[in-house]
């Protein structure tokens, strides 16, 4: 599954469109701007990725702030058997890039 950017995940949230939403920033960073997504820290991600088995068949969008870590939380759901995974390019720096806070 291809990345998403702040173009097309902007446009899916305006329409309300339903997938799973995660951001891997640690809480500071999740505080001082957030796109709505659930915090699941990198840290903590190897420990919660049970906890999302329930949501392997569903399309997942992973961000942090420059979309490393995303990328590295991206890989752990993929080597788990997820199928439908995919990062946001260039992060939440991104985002504030092209549409402000």
């Amino acid at each position: 599954m291809p990345n998403i950017d702040v173009k097309e995940l902007k446009e899916r949230l305006d329409r309300g469109e339903k997938f799973v939403f995660i951001d891997v920033r640690e809480p500071y960073g999740d505080q001082e701007f957030n796109l709505g997504a659930q915090l699941i820290p990198l840290g903590e991600f190897p420990n919660a990725i049970p906890d999302l088995e329930k949501y392997k068949d569903e399309e997942i969008v992973i961000h942090c702030k420059m979309g490393g870590r995303s990328g590295v939380a991206q890989e752990l759901l993929t080597r788990a058997g997820f199928k439908n995974v995919r990062n946001l390019e260039g992060g939440v720096l991104a985002w504030i890039q092209s549409f402000g806070i």
